[in-house]
C-alpha cells in the first residue's frame, strides 16, 4: 500500500464517515487527520437544493475570509492609462491590454485572477471561449469588472475567493490551510456560509442545503449536518 494510500485509510478510520459534525467540529476533525508533508488546503462543498437551469436560481459571487486562504493569488489587470498605472501601484503581478491579450491567445496562463476596467472588456470578450472554461473571465458579480481596480486587488491579495453553483448546484471554495487554527478556519467558514445563506433564491424549493463536507487535499471528506450548516 503506497504511503498516501496508508495515511488515507488511516485518516478514514480516526472518525465516523457515516456521523454528522458541527462545521467547527468537522474542520477540527479534518485538521487532525490531515497526514500530507505539504500544508494542505482545506476546502467546503456544499450542494444546493437550486436548478441552475434557471437564470433566477444561480448562484455566483464573491467573498473576502476574515483570514484569508493562505495562498496569494496572481492578478491580471486589463487597464490602460491612469487605471493602468492605479492597478500597478495597488500590487497587480500583470498590467496591458492588447498586449496582454496576444500572450493569452499564444497560451500563456501565468496568473490566477483576471480584474478588468468596464472600457477594456470589448477587448477582453475576444477571450471568453479561452478564459471562460477556466473560471476566469472578469464579471461585475465577483467585482472584477470595475473602475476602483485598487480595492479589487487589495481584497483579492487579502484573501477575496470567488463562488459559483455548477451545473448539480454544488459549491466548492478554499477556506485557509490545514496549519491555519480551528477559529481562523471556522471563521472563514462562516463567513462564506453567511453569504450562502443571503444567497438562497426565492424560487429555490425544499431543503436549501443538502450536504455540506468539509476536507483537505488529501484527505477524507467530513460530513456536516445539513441543518447547522449555514
Amino acid at each position: 500500500m503506497s504511503k498516501v494510500g496508508k495515511n488515507y485509510q488511516d485518516a478514514v478510520k480516526a472518525f465516523d464517515r457515516n456521523s454528522f459534525y458541527e462545521p467547527a467540529e468537522a474542520l477540527a476533525t479534518v485538521k487532525k487527520i490531515a497526514k500530507a508533508k505539504f500544508d494542505e488546503t482545506v476546502d467546503v462543498a456544499f450542494k444546493l437544493g437550486i436548478d441552475t437551469r434557471h437564470a433566477d436560481q444561480q448562484i455566483r459571487g464573491a467573498v473576502v475570509l476574515p483570514n484569508g486562504t493562505g495562498k496569494t493569488r496572481s492578478v491580471l489587470v486589463f487597464a490602460k492609462g491612469e487605471k493602468a498605472k492605479e492597478a500597478e501601484a495597488a500590487g497587480a503581478d500583470f498590467v496591458g491590454a492588447e498586449d496582454m491579450i496576444a500572450k493569452i491567445e499564444q497560451g500563456w496562463f501565468g496568473f490566477e485572477v483576471v480584474v478588468a476596467t468596464p472600457d477594456m472588456m470589448g477587448l477582453v470578450g475576444k477571450l471568453g471561449r479561452v478564459l471562460g472554461p477556466k473560471g476566469l473571465m472578469p464579471n461585475p458579480k465577483t467585482g472584477t469588472v470595475t473602475l476602483d481596480v485598487t480595492k479589487a486587488i487589495k481584497e483579492i491579495k487579502a484573501g477575496k475567493i470567488e463562488y459559483r453553483a455548477d451545473k448539480a448546484g454544488t459549491i466548492h471554495a478554499p477556506i485557509g490551510k490545514v496549519s491555519f487554527t480551528e477559529e481562523q478556519l471556522t471563521e472563514n467558514y462562516k463567513t462564506l456560509a453567511e453569504v450562502l445563506a443571503k444567497a438562497k433564491p426565492a424560487a429555490a424549493k425544499g431543503q436549501y442545503v443538502r450536504s455540506a463536507t468539509v476536507s483537505s487535499t488529501m484527505g477524507p471528506g467530513v460530513r456536516i449536518n445539513p441543518a447547522k450548516a449555514l
